[in-house]
């Protein structure tokens, strides 16, 4: 099975697509830029447009995307949300289930602690899907992460959206 990973951002939306047959492996990441100078809706629609064609490339069974995380500004909390809206719009266009998790579910998942620091959750990536390194853009190593915790945690979420 294939299970996309989703960290979503209006400037950087980072993906990872793992196949669960046999070893976890990688089958691709990146991540979809937009630009500050655009309007929102330019970048939304960027947005909406990209994860539609990884979506119709791969065909992932599952779709785990990372909740907005309100810390302290609410503009950014609500641009997220915006782009989490599309993603999940243009992530539901073959039919795939779609999940969400926590930063801390997805770190507690991956690492066994819920506070583990960034880097901490990409070694354990790197190690999980045995890559030679560690993802250059945050943002991609960040939706392998949220792709490997649905992994792991994928019958109890079932169970839980089935109530």
């Amino acid at each position: 099975m294939v299970i996309l990973g989703i960290d979503p951002g209006t400037a950087t939306t980072g993906y990872g697509l793992i196949d669960t047959e046999g070893q976890l492996r990688v089958v691709k990441y990146g991540c979809i830029h937009t630009s500050s100078s655009q309007k929102m809706v330019d970048r939304l629609k960027t947005i909406y447009r990209e994860v539609k064609k990884i979506v119709q490339r791969f065909y992932p069974e599952e779709i785990a995307i990372e909740q907005v995380f309100f810390n302290q500004n609410t503009r950014t909390a609500i641009s997220v949300s915006q782009a989490r809206g599309v993603i999940m719009l243009a992530a539901s266009c073959k039919g795939a289930k779609i999940f969400s998790y926590t930063p801390l579910e997805v770190k507690q998942a991956v690492t066994g602690y819920g506070k583990a620091k960034k880097g901490q959750v990409q070694r354990m990536v790197k190690k999980l899907l045995n890559l030679p390194e560690v993802p250059t853009s945050n943002d991609a190593a960040d939706a392998i992460a949220i792709a490997v915790c649905h992994y792991y945690s994928r019958g109890t979420k079932r169970v839980i959206n089935s109530l």
